[in-house]
């Protein structure tokens, strides 16, 4: 039986960013080959997950070839290498019950090797070839780069995509993250083999990359493996990965008409940059208010039958709710009145002590797999800047109060960019971009730090 893989993408559900400090008598730790970071979680069983990092994600291209590090990534598994024809790259594979993927992400990229210990000198040279020496066969690439067109055209048609896709375009206009990394239809058409090959070269240098495996591995083994799949890799320039707060300074309202069953709408505001004080006290924060939303747009108002917030953090960390409803007007009301009792009333104990716990239960329960635990270890390193908060999540939701959580949330969720698709005649704009004042909220109580 293969063993799962999980994929990764740039920016994960918060869950995916902590690892548990599990009982093992070996513990994690972090060491440098070849100029590239390797971080190491000893598994205690005979699964090896591995994980090479690019960094950057949508900071590495123009919004024009949106899509290319995508099949660039899908490539690398999808189209053979010097010594392997796709096929017989597949059948190696099979023949020991490994797996081989990769994806691309907002903030990075990923190619992963999952496969039993003892197989690990028949996988690991095609895992060196995967990413050293992929040929970019013509055939294969337009296969790959015609069903990436196919999923675009299939997302497009789903109403909750589009509302989301609207909502980033809107709110990070002329930033990196209004950019999709599978790209848009019209930009992965006009791909050619030869500049995604070229592309992939671009990013194929060590100053970019890490190496995270979680396995029950010597140190000298993984130093030599990890020799052997960067030796021929250039050190290339210093990455800076860029970071961006988006504030919204007021309430903007952007609708598209469309012929819908229902009607499509997204509010985007901000949220604390990974690795600052505010964000353990947000994650929790943002919970407790998605809960309340569900509670006054479902249950006691029956405006919409799934009704969402989330907080996504990542380079560019941003927070959203999003509903569908035929009474628009209605739903605005709801959470215009929601968010300010919200901001002068707070959260109280009871809320944050049950919603840390249970974020904590639902994390540890996430973390079983050495996929989980090495996509939890690479996030941290790429957004945090510290993989050892994978193993801090206990002690370190301890540490949040009533009023961390209280103020995180009046810091960071004022104004909103609304995006709207459906029937235009039935929602009232001016009851969207309404300014706090003539919404007539209430001073907090709450003393509020403004350094992020």
């Amino acid at each position: 039986m293969k063993s799962f893989i999980l994929k990764l993408s740039g920016t994960l559900f918060l869950g995916a960013f902590f690892l548990p400090a599990l009982a093992q008598n070996k513990p994690a730790y972090d060491m440098t080959v070849n100029g590239v970071k390797v971080i190491v979680q000893p598994s205690g069983n005979e699964i090896l997950e591995v994980i090479t990092i690019f960094k950057g994600g949508v900071q590495n291209y123009p919004a024009d070839k949106a899509g290319i590090e995508s099949l660039a990534i899908t490539a690398l598994t999808e189209c053979g290498t010097k010594n392997d024809s796709k096929n017989s790259f597949k059948d190696k594979l099979d023949k020991i019950s490994a797996e081989m993927g990769g994806s691309a992400g907002m903030d990075y990229s990923s190619v992963t090797l999952n496969c039993i210990k003892s197989d690990l000198e028949t996988a690991w040279p095609l895992y060196v070839d995967a990413i050293n020496s992929p040929i970019f066969d013509s055939s294969e690439f337009d296969r790959i780069k015609q069903d990436a067109i196919s999923g675009l055209k299939s997302q497009a048609s789903r109403p909750d995509f589009a509302i989301s896709k609207m909502g980033k375009e809107t709110a990070f206009k002329g930033k990196d993250y209004s950019k999709s990394p599978t790209g848009e239809e019209e930009t992965v058409s006009k791909l050619t083999v030869s500049e995604t090959k070229a592309y992939y070269s671009s990013i194929l240098i060590r100053s970019r990359m890490l190496v995270v495996i979680v396995g029950e591995l010597d140190k000298s083994v993984i130093e030599q493996k990890v020799k052997q799949l960067t030796e021929n890799i250039p050190t290339g320039k210093e990455v800076k990965l860029n970071r961006y707060s988006y504030v919204p300074s007021k309430n903007t309202f952007t609708d598209q008409k469309k012929a819908l069953a229902t009607n499509y709408i997204q509010g985007i505001t901000s949220g604390p940059q990974p690795g600052t004080a505010d964000f353990n006290a947000f994650v929790i924060a943002m919970r407790i208010f998605a809960n309340r939303q569900f509670l006054e747009v479902r249950t006691n108002n029956g405006l919409s039958y799934a009704p969402q917030t989330r907080f996504n953090p990542g380079l560019s960390p941003y927070t959203y709710v999003q509903v569908t409803t035929t009474n628009p007007n209605k739903y605005i009301d709801v959470m215009d009145n929601l968010i300010t009792k919200t901001h002068g009333e707070g959260f109280n104990a009871d809320e944050v002590k049950n919603t840390k716990t249970g974020y904590v239960t639902s994390f540890y329960y996430q973390m079983e797999t050495n996929s989980a635990q090495a996509a939890s270890l690479a996030a941290n390193e790429v957004l945090f800047n510290d993989w050892r908060r994978s193993i801090r999540i206990n002690e370190d939701m301890k540490k949040v109060s009533v009023e961390d959580v209280n103020k995180a949330f009046n810091k960071y969720v004022k104004d909103f960019t609304w995006v709207y698709q459906g029937d235009t005649s039935k929602v009232n704009p001016a009851l969207f971009t309404a300014s706090p004042n003539d919404k007539k909220v209430p001073e907090s109580k709450i003393k509020i730090d403004n350094k992020n």
